[in-house]
């Protein structure tokens, strides 16, 4: 039995990293394609068909690349810090609802165990900006860090207007729960608070401060190269992915729809909201510091707090009619 469990968690694991490579690439080429559009430009289009293999070009670049460790560094702290970013985020794939009854582990807890995950995802950036030895990078993790605190509440209370509705944390039962209408109809202010909050946990522009290039170089990845810096690079957009995934199961209705395999859906809807997250950052511009903590403590977190308030009076008050 033990064996057999491990594995399918080797089986799992590997399926999982190679969707998050493919996806991270594909990723990239249509976030420079939308960015094209946004711009009034072409984007790539040379190395193969619509420029499809630009990004396998550059990620070979990457792997070719020479690891530089700096030499003032903390050497074990800076070699963990990409890990501890990257490797929660696989975990993160065990509880999403892909499909009616394709769920690796359908967990009582639910997103919760993600949203547990991602906070060690900030140790991992604190870790990196502290050991590279760098002001630009020191300065970088504890803008992620000030920013992904605040954020995380805004974020958690968006969800619990879905969790009264439903009663449950389980994501296999959130799903189901909008067979006769999607939560974005009952609680739109919840979805914009989560999308906002995730884009801000995320470091997505217009909340992309940690890594502000005009101020910070590359903020807490500055003296990062090659694989290092490409396990970042994965888990920023790897981060976009699960939070989508997170809005279509809690909002669009998961993996439901006519016609097409839940699986199909799921994914429509997933990159419909990244799609969403892209067309932000080309056009807003970046916030700063002190806007981007105002909109989190006082318009973000006292809108969610009225939105969970508003839905458990409105549910009270249907049981006293009913």
């Amino acid at each position: 039995m033990i064996f057999k469990e491990l594995i399918k968690i080797i089986i799992y694991g590997t399926l999982v990293v190679l969707f998050i490579s493919v996806n991270a690439l594909f990723l990239v080429w249509a976030e420079r394609r939308v960015s094209a559009r946004i711009q009034l430009r072409r984007g790539p289009i040379h190395v193969g068909w619509q420029g499809l293999l630009q990004t396998v070009a550059d990620a070979v670049k990457l792997i070719s690349k020479e690891l530089v460790l700096p030499k003032e560094a903390d050497r074990f702290l800076y070699i963990l810090a990409p890990m501890l970013v990257f490797a929660p985020l696989l975990s993160a794939f065990l509880v999403l609802p892909l499909a009616q009854n394709v769920v690796i582990r359908d967990l009582n807890i639910g997103f919760l165990f993600i949203f547990s995950l991602t906070n060690i995802t900030f140790i991992g950036i604190f870790i990196a900006g502290w050991s590279s030895n760098n002001k630009y990078a020191l300065l970088g993790s504890m803008r992620a860090v000030a920013q992904n605190i605040s954020y995380e509440i805004p974020l958690l209370l968006s969800t619990m207007g879905v969790v009264l509705l439903t009663g449950t944390l389980k994501m296999s039962e959130l799903v189901p729960a909008q067979a006769k209408g999607w939560f974005l109809f009952t609680q739109p202010v919840a979805f914009l608070i989560f999308l906002c909050s995730s884009l801000a946990e995320a470091n997505r522009a217009p909340f992309d401060i940690p890594e502000a290039e005009s101020e910070l170089v590359a903020g807490f990845h500055t003296e990062y190269s090659g694989m290092r810096f490409a396990l970042f690079f994965l888990g920023e957009y790897t981060a976009i992915f699960i939070s989508s995934a997170i809005a279509a199961a809690l909002f669009l209705g998961g993996w439901q729809g006519p016609l097409l395999p839940g699986l199909v859906w799921f994914l429509i809807k997933t990159y419909g909201i990244i799609f969403i997250v892209m067309w932000i950052r080309w056009t807003f511009p970046r916030l700063r510091s002190d806007q981007l903590m105002a909109l989190a403590w006082k318009v973000l977190i006292p809108l969610a707090m009225v939105n969970v308030f508003v839905t458990a009076l409105v549910l009270e008050l249907q049981k006293i009619l009913a």
